[in-house]
C-alpha cells in the first residue's frame, strides 16, 4: 500500500501507512533509538485492517509478521544502540479461570533470535483498583475474593523491555552534569536542588544520584499514570473502551538514558504520537509510521499542540537570554 498521507517537518516526519513498508525505504543505521508499544497479540484489536499486526489469525502469526518488524528495526539501528518495547502480560480471556500468557518473554526471545542483546525489564506498576474499573477483569473483582480466591489473579504490570543492537555506540551517550530532569511522581527533597546541573566533581551530585536511583530500579512505581496525550480523538466506534498511549514518563525516561540531543527516534506504532511529541520536545528528531487514520489525525493534533507549547516556552525564554539560539537540521 502506498503512504496515505505524510507530514515532514525540520524535525519530525510522520507516516499514515504500514510501518512495515515505510521501514524499507529507510537507509541502513539511521536510526538511534526506537520506543514502542507493539499490538498486543490477542490482547486488543486496534482498526479491520488486514495489515494490522492485532488482526493475526492466531498468535503465532502475530510473531511470524512482528519478527519483520524487529529483524527492520535491526538493520536500522546504529550498532550499540537501543529498542524500547513498551508490553505486559497478555490474559487469554476474561472468564475468572483463564491464565496468563507471557508475552514479554516471547518478546525477549524474539530480539536474542534476531541479533539483540536483552539489557533491561522495567516493571511500570499500576493500581489494582484502577486496572479492574478501565478493564472490568474479573479476577481483580474484590467478589473473587469472596467467593473463590483461586480466580484471583494480579494487576499485571506493564513492562519496558530494552534492547542493544549487537556492536560498538561510537557516539557515547553522555550526561557531563548528571540527570538534570526527572518524570516522575515523587518530589525531589528540598536539599538536593542547589546541585542540579552540577559542574563539579560529579560524584557530589547529590541532585542527579536521586534521580539515577530512581530511574535504576527495575520497579518503577512512580510513573505518572494519567500524564498522557489525549487519544479520545482517534478512537472510532469499534475501539476497544480501555485503549491507552504509553505514560510519557516512560518515553521521557528512555529518551534521557538511551539518546543525545539531535538524534533520530523511530516509533512504528505511533498511536496517537506520544513518542514523536517527547522527542520533538527534548530536542530529538521523530520519525512515527501509524495505519490507522484516526490515530494518526489525532497524532498531527497533538505534536502540533506540543510544538506550539515549546515555541511559547522558548519565546519566554529567550525574554530572558536574548542570544540563545537553538539549530534544527533535517531528519537524513
Amino acid at each position: 500500500m502506498a503512504v496515505i498521507t505524510q507530514r515532514i517537518a525540520k524535525e519530525y516526519a510522520i507516516y499514515n501507512g504500514d510501518c512495515c513498508e515505510v521501514m524499507a525505504t529507510l537507509p541502513p543505521e539511521s536510526i538511534h533509538l526506537s520506543i514502542y508499544s507493539p499490538p498486543f497479540g490477542g490482547l486488543y484489536h486496534y482498526s479491520s485492517s488486514d495489515r494490522d499486526l492485532s488482526n493475526s489469525r492466531d498468535y503465532g502469526e502475530f510473531f511470524s509478521h512482528y519478527a519483520f518488524v524487529v529483524r527492520e528495526l535491526a538493520r536500522l539501528t546504529r550498532a550499540g544502540r537501543m529498542t524500547a518495547v513498551h508490553c505486559m502480560d497478555v490474559p487469554s480471556g476474561n472468564s475468572g479461570t483463564d491464565h496468563l500468557i507471557d508475552f514479554p518473554g516471547d518478546i525477549i526471545r524474539l530480539h536474542e533470535r534476531e541479533g539483540w542483546h536483552y539489557i533491561a525489564r522495567y516493571a511500570i506498576w499500576k493500581e489494582p483498583l484502577a486496572v479492574r474499573n478501565r478493564t472490568m477483569a474479573k479476577n481483580l473483582a474484590h467478589k473473587s475474593i469472596v467467593e473463590d480466591s483461586s480466580r484471583c489473579s494480579v494487576a499485571s504490570a506493564d513492562w519496558l523491555l530494552v534492547f542493544r543492537k549487537k556492536g560498538k555506540n561510537l557516539e557515547p551517550i553522555a550526561h557531563p552534569n548528571g540527570l538534570t530532569d526527572y518524570a516522575g511522581e515523587r518530589g525531589i527533597p528540598s536539599e538536593l536542588l542547589p546541585y542540579r546541573g552540577w559542574t563539579g566533581n560529579q560524584i557530589e551530585n547529590r541532585y542527579s544520584h536521586w534521580i539515577w536511583r530512581q530511574y535504576a530500579s527495575a520497579f518503577w512505581d512512580d510513573i505518572r499514570i494519567g500524564r498522557v496525550l489525549p487519544f479520545r480523538g482517534g478512537k472510532d466506534d469499534e475501539d476497544e473502551k480501555h485503549v491507552h498511549p504509553l505514560q510519557l514518563d516512560v518515553i521521557d525516561r528512555c529518551l534521557t538514558l538511551w539518546s543525545n540531543p539531535g538524534d533520530v527516534v523511530l516509533t512504528p506504532f505511533m498511536g496517537v504520537g506520544s513518542e514523536v511529541y517527547a522527542s520533538v520536545h527534548y530536542g530529538r528528531k521523530a520519525i512515527g509510521i501509524e495505519l490507522k487514520p484516526s490515530y494518526y489525525r489525532q497524532a498531527e493534533k497533538n505534536i502540533a499542540a506540543g510544538i506550539a507549547e515549546r515555541f511559547r516556552k522558548s519565546e519566554q525564554r529567550e525574554m530572558f537570554e536574548p542570544e540563545a539560539e537553538v539549530g534544527v537540521e533535517a531528519i537524513p
